[in-house]
This record gives C-alpha cells, structure tokens and sequence, in this order.
C-alpha cells in the first residue's frame, strides 16, 4: 500500500509513535543527567514516569495505527479513536514532565493534589482520571471492535 493511501488516523497514529519514542529518549537523557548528578544515584520519581510512559506510548500508538488500518468502522470513526487516546497519551506525558521539571509531588493522586505551588481540588483529578478511563479504554475498545470486524 502507497503511504499516501493510508487514512490519516493511521498516519497521525505513526507519526505521534515516533513522537513518544522520541521524547521517550530525550526524557532517558534527562533521566540519565540527573541520575549522575544526584547523590543517591537516582532521577526525580515523575522524570522516572515520564521516560517509561513515552516508550510505553510508543508501541501503544503504533497499535492503534495497526487497528485503525484494518478497521471495519469508517476513516471518521477510527480517526475520533485515535485522537482522543493520543491527546490523553500526550496529556499523561506532559503533567509527568511538569512534576519532573518542578519537582513538587512524588505522587499526583496525595491530596492536595499540587502542581507547582497551586492546589487542585480533588474533583478536578477525579474527572481527568475518568475522563480517562472512559476515552482510552472506550477509543481503544472501538477500534479494536472494528479490526475484528474487520479482519473476520
């Protein structure tokens, strides 16, 4: 198949896997630096989370590329599916390089639910967390019920 036949959720899908890939790296280089420069040899937890949740993201978004390819389900479908799994991907890795860069928590879901030096009410984690679970799983869900139709 030409790259240029491919639908764009699958192109968005390969393009963001080499993303997280990347940043994945770039987090290790960081990870790596202040590994060496830390008395107890250790990186900051979320620069940590950070690093294994990029490369973990990365085989995951070339899974969704590869469901979304044989999808039974409309381009239209399979592409909402994968943008809504790649903005939470990339939300998740974002908030953990915030915590790594700032440093203020070693656990996001210990009330107060801090970022930096401001305090987020407890509904707030609690909605992104299920806003979460319902578009990741439900997203992934689809298109995994649309490779199986579309396969058999």
């Amino acid at each position: 198949m030409e790259v240029a036949a491919l639908d764009l959720a699958v192109k968005i899908a390969i393009i963001f896997s080499g993303i997280f890939l990347w940043v994945g790296m770039l987090t290790g280089v960081w990870k790596y630096w202040q590994i060496r420069n830390s008395a107890q040899s250790r990186a900051h937890y979320y620069v940590d989370i950070a690093h294994r949740s990029s490369l973990l993201y990365a085989p995951a978004s070339l899974i969704l590329a590869v469901l979304a390819y044989v999808s039974a389900f409309s381009a239209a479908l399979n592409l909402i599916c994968v943008i809504v799994n790649i903005v939470f991907f990339s939300f998740s890795i974002g908030a953990y390089i915030l915590h790594g860069y700032l440093r203020d928590t070693t656990n996001q879901f210990k009330t107060p639910h801090q970022l930096g030096r401001w305090n987020f009410p407890d509904i707030l984690m609690t909605v992104a967390m299920l806003g979460l679970i319902i578009v990741e799983v439900g997203g992934t869900g689809i298109l995994l019920y649309g490779a199986v139709l579309g396969l058999f």
